[in-house]
């Protein structure tokens, strides 16, 4: 164990000795102070791991103290104990850094935890290598992949930045629509003009023809003044339109004339307009299998996959995650403050095991959440097991769960995916001869997605 010294700080002498013996028994060297003076002396010498400090002392404030020695360079977890238990000192004591805040009387089990879990988390902290920065984190529009699907994803992205065509973007919750949308804006000779965003889920259907199309003054109760509707906002950029399979069959027409002859009136309006704006519209669910059903105009549909892409599940492309992630950790540190930059062993492997039913958004999301509760510098798996075991994703296994050949099946597929089908890899990480998993990908029918 990493921690061999302890340095408490209180000017209670019953609770000194208490803490003293204990902590030696446990094979500890304990330094004791009862002031703050000889607390931060004692601490500048000795160079402690832990601390035990007391918020009320008799020549200062403990909470001066803390700040103190959270910004000495020492990597030192400083648990705060007190009498006094108010909301304020808490908050400020947590947020200036201490590690945890102890209540009194004292719960000796308590402050034997809390130190264990300090000292797990030096030793992890010690053995556990930092990331690199990388300089996209700085980039609000960066798409993180590698892997052969999003490299598939970025060539259409860079052929339609050059044509002037509609794009349908496709995707499952969470995959990036918008932000791909934005990077083609950016990437236009027009990424000067608008870009305009409209949720077509988030209208209510009364109003979703004013809002795209603007509506003229007196054209209906409350219609106070002439209002430009977010077709008229783009201009000569972008619209972006979100769930699109949202958009009431009424409105899917008027929005198929205007994509047909680039004009249309406003709501009470009898005067044609034109736009030169682009339409990027994003979907969640299979056009074609709509307008099957009769719920989307079919001319639409054509009009709005004039250039179609797809984009990937997390779960397609999980060779992809220790990017992410560490871009999520460098973009997350930058604009909260954070220090993380590092990953304890076994957290890559938990979060590819997830089903991630929110994808990208929801790894982002879950690392969101470890880095605010996050009391180190290292990425802890008990916090992604906790997070991920909140709101589980899995499905129950049902019976075929049971079967050897679907586990080796799922297994194998997972490998390879995650190598990104270099078989060579997957075979010597399985360890099995090539030969060996030829033959199994065979069996099982398993291909690229």
């Amino acid at each position: 164990m990493p921690v061999t010294k302890i340095l408490v700080i209180d000017d209670e002498s019953s609770i000194l000795e208490t803490l003293r013996m204990f902590f030696e028994e446990k094979g500890m060297t304990v330094f004791t102070a009862d002031t703050g003076t000889k607390g931060i002396s004692l601490f500048e010498k000795e160079r402690p791991r832990v601390v035990i400090l007391d918020i009320r002392l008799p020549d200062t404030n403990g909470l001066d103290i803390l700040k103190s020695m959270v910004q000495q360079d020492m990597p030192a977890k400083i648990i705060m104990i007190t009498a006094f238990q108010d909301m304020e000192t808490t908050i400020v004591a947590m947020k200036t850094g201490a590690f945890d805040y102890i209540h009194k009387p004292l719960d000796i089990d308590q402050v034997e935890q809390a130190v264990d879990r300090a000292a797990r988390i030096i030793e992890i902290d010690e053995k556990t290598p930092s990331l690199q920065t990388f300089t996209d984190a700085a980039n609000p529009l960066a798409i993180i992949g590698r892997s052969e699907k999003m490299r598939h994803v970025f060539k259409m992205m860079g052929l339609v930045c050059t044509r002037q065509v509609n794009v349908l973007l496709q995707g499952d919750t969470g995959t990036g629509k918008e932000l791909t949308a934005r990077a083609i804006h950016m990437n236009c000779a027009g990424k000067e003009e608008p870009f305009i965003v409209f949720d077509c889920s988030a209208v209510v259907d009364t109003i979703i023809e004013s809002e795209l199309f603007g509506h003229e003054k007196g054209s209906f109760t409350g219609a106070d003044h002439t209002t430009k509707g977010k077709i008229e906002l783009a201009g000569n950029g972008i619209l972006f339109l979100d769930e699109i399979s949202q958009l009431p069959l009424k409105i899917q027409g008027k929005l198929l004339g205007f994509l047909q002859r680039k004009e249309y009136t406003r709501v009470g309006g009898t005067h044609l307009l034109k736009s030169n704006c682009r339409i990027v519209a994003a979907c969640n669910q299979d056009l074609s299998k709509l307008v099957d059903k009769g719920l989307f105009k079919q001319d639409l549909y054509y009009r709005l996959k004039v250039f179609t892409i797809f984009l990937p599940s997390l779960e397609e492309r999980l060779s992809d995650m220790p990017f992410l992630v560490e871009h999520f950790l460098n973009k997350i540190n930058r604009e909260l403050g954070t220090t993380v930059i590092k990953i304890q062993d076994g957290v890559m492997e938990r979060l590819r095991r997830h089903r991630w039913k929110g994808n990208v958004r929801e790894l982002e999301n879950t690392i969101v959440q470890a880095l605010v509760g996050c009391r180190g510098n290292v990425l802890l798996k008990d916090d992604i097991d906790r997070i991920l075991n909140q709101h589980r994703s899995e499905p129950v296994a049902g019976l075929e769960s049971f079967s050897l050949a679907h586990v080796e099946k799922k297994h194998i597929a997972r490998t390879l995916s995650q190598l990104d089908w270099n078989k060579s890899r997957a075979a010597r990480l399985l360890q099995i001869t090539l030969p060996t998993l030829r033959s199994k990908i065979k069996k099982y029918n398993l291909h690229p997605n």
